[in-house]
């Protein structure tokens, strides 16, 4: 058994000192590259691409060992930054990614946050995946980290990035894998969250399409035509998959912020008994390709709005009684404190007008059992000077989860 765990732990060091040998080559060709730096250190020969780890001891092995393998690292690394070695097995050749995809589970099976997919794929139904903001105001730069608190040694997983971008009439907070790179034209652009003039009400964009029956289905409806094609090289698209509106309160005689996120592409089903709610699998594109323009067929199935600097496109939403709709929860006003309260357990620490916990809206026809009622979905908290807690549940994702407490930070002066 020993003689097992040694090899084991061989493996496991191998595989992280393979990560200098061809992380540079061939992180930019695997899911897993935007979890590391973006720029290549070196100057490759214009010849045809190859692998180099295809040509090592490891490109061989028998599809059970590999297997068991991958399975057993999976397993043993569940937290960052540990968890990189599942990544640098995706990363060691076509064989080991394909392997690696197959074990690595949803985040909604596992509560483990692997690939950058993940990011746009459901959370877990109980336990929530705990995660923090840091704001830096100097910048207008908002990080998501994953962790119950930041790390002393600053070593933190970097989930998501965001900047404001204020406009004449209107806020974008542009979202991206990195913290440095928020070009609508990267491959780290992810989607975007826009305010209208009075920061009442917001749109949450993505750059893939919710799912490709709304977008077929969206071809066999419309009725709207482009008479040229439209161009997308360069350019992200943009598809509506939410909305959040703040009631005003112009006077402050309703209390604390009230707001509803109806998202529609999200179904009401998915908190039913026997519902799911959409999982993408992966990106619509390569990571590091640009996307191809459209011909002219695709052009007039699809209709684009091109009034923003990204082109926008609205999939059809589902009808509003079909769609799952947030709303938050009702604090309690307590009286020796004099101020409203909401139970944080313990990871909300500082008051704020930003803090909220959403739940879902349910009407009295539904059939929804009052414990899933009242189940918090997503909840959104101030810590301290510029760090904020953010814990999601199914059947929202980390991307969706982000965008709507990145409303909760716009100016709203008719809101409170």
């Amino acid at each position: 058994m020993r003689s097992t765990e040694m090899s084991f732990k061989g493996i496991v060091r191998e595989l992280r000192e393979m990560r200098d040998g061809i992380g540079n080559i061939s992180r930019r060709r695997v899911e897993g590259r935007h979890w590391s730096n973006r720029t290549r250190s070196h100057i490759a020969p214009d010849v045809a691409p190859y692998e180099p780890s295809e040509q090592g001891q490891w490109a061989n092995l028998p599809p059970e060992l590999l297997f068991d393998i991958i399975s057993r690292v999976e397993e043993s690394e569940t937290t960052w930054p540990a968890r990189n070695v599942v990544l640098f097995c995706a990363s060691v050749c076509k064989s080991w990614r394909e392997v690696t995809k197959e074990i690595v589970r949803t985040p909604e099976e596992c509560g483990r946050l692997t690939f950058p997919i993940s990011l746009k794929q459901p959370g877990p139904h109980e336990s929530p995946i705990h995660c923090f903001i840091k704001r830096d105001s100097d910048n207008s730069v908002y990080r998501l980290y994953f962790g119950l608190i930041p790390s002393e040694d600053e070593s933190d997983k970097l989930l998501l990035a965001a900047r404001r971008i204020r406009r004449a009439t209107s806020t974008d907070f542009v979202i991206s894998l990195v913290a440095d790179d928020f070009s609508r034209a990267s491959n780290t652009y992810l989607g975007k969250l826009r305010s209208n003039f009075l920061g009442t009400k917001f749109t949450i964009y993505d750059s893939q399409p919710p799912s490709v029956a709304s977008i077929q289905e969206r071809s066999q409806r419309s009725r709207r035509f482009c008479t040229k094609q439209v161009s997308v090289t360069g350019t992200a698209c943009n598809y509506s998959i939410a909305n959040i509106s703040y009631e005003i309160n112009v006077l402050r005689t309703r209390g604390p912020r009230r707001m509803h996120c109806a998202m529609h592409s999200i179904p009401f089903s998915s908190i039913q008994e026997g519902g799911s709610a959409p999982t993408p699998t992966s990106f619509p594109c390569s990571f590091g390709e640009k996307a191809s323009p459209p011909s002219v067929s695709d052009s007039k199935e699809t209709a684009k709005d091109v009034s923003s600097p990204s082109i926008s496109s609205s999939a059809v939403p589902l009808p509003l009684q079909e769609s799952l709709v947030l709303k938050n929860k009702a604090p309690r006003w307590h009286e020796q404190l004099q101020c409203w309260c909401l139970n944080f357990r313990g990871r909300v620490t500082v008051a704020s007008v930003k803090n909220f916990q959403l739940v879902a809206a349910v009407a009295p026809p539904h059939n929804i059992p009052a414990a899933e009622q009242e189940k918090v979905i997503l909840q959104f908290g101030k810590i301290g000077k510029d760090i904020f807690t953010m814990d999601y549940r199914y059947p929202l994702s980390a991307y969706q989860a982000f965008a709507i407490c990145l409303s909760s930070f716009d100016t709203k002066p008719v809101c409170e």
